[in-house]
């Protein structure tokens, strides 16, 4: 379970990594799927701006050191996705400067581009909170919406014709 703030990691067959209640929150896996290896951050705001916290708590510092534990436990970062869960807008007062959610999806999007890390898959918006799973064996990514039936995010099954 990977809490407001938290980070965890695993190259463990058979865990799953989960972050409930992401409303304006982003929940951020990164995943390498050949290694076996993923990483889940519950990120809670966009920027320490000097602030003190735990690492996952901002965009700014938890997309750095969640690739640093991931690339540690044997992931290459030529093969990491990341997938984007949660950015919610949860309160309809204030204009879109004072949107948290919209806020951390773009500054986690930021530190990813900065990293050159590609967004595989995203479910990002809405007014709704979503729980995130990560299968750490299989690299299956599922988010669920309050009240709907979980989907699949990553990886996208193709399609034939």
């Amino acid at each position: 379970m990977v809490r407001m703030g938290e980070y965890a990691f695993s190259a463990g067959a058979g865990e799953v990594l989960v972050s409930l209640g992401l409303g304006s929150c982003i929940g951020l896996a990164l995943l390498d799927r050949r290694a076996s290896v993923a990483g889940l951050a519950h990120v809670v705001l966009p920027a320490a701006d000097g602030r003190e916290g735990a690492p996952g708590k901002f965009a700014d510092t938890a997309v750095p050191a969640l690739l640093d534990a991931v690339v540690e436990l044997g992931a290459r970062r030529t093969r990491l996705d990341a997938v984007l869960v949660g950015g919610a807008s949860m309160f309809s007062f204030g204009g879109p400067g004072l949107d948290v959610g919209q806020r951390n999806d773009a500054a986690v999007r930021e530190e990813l581009a900065r990293l050159r890390i590609r967004v595989a898959a995203a479910e990002t918006g809405g007014s709704k909170g979503r729980t995130v799973r990560v299968d750490v064996q299989s690299g299956v990514v599922t988010s669920k919406v309050a009240g709907d039936t979980a989907v699949e995010l990553y990886p996208r099954a193709l399609v034939t014709a």
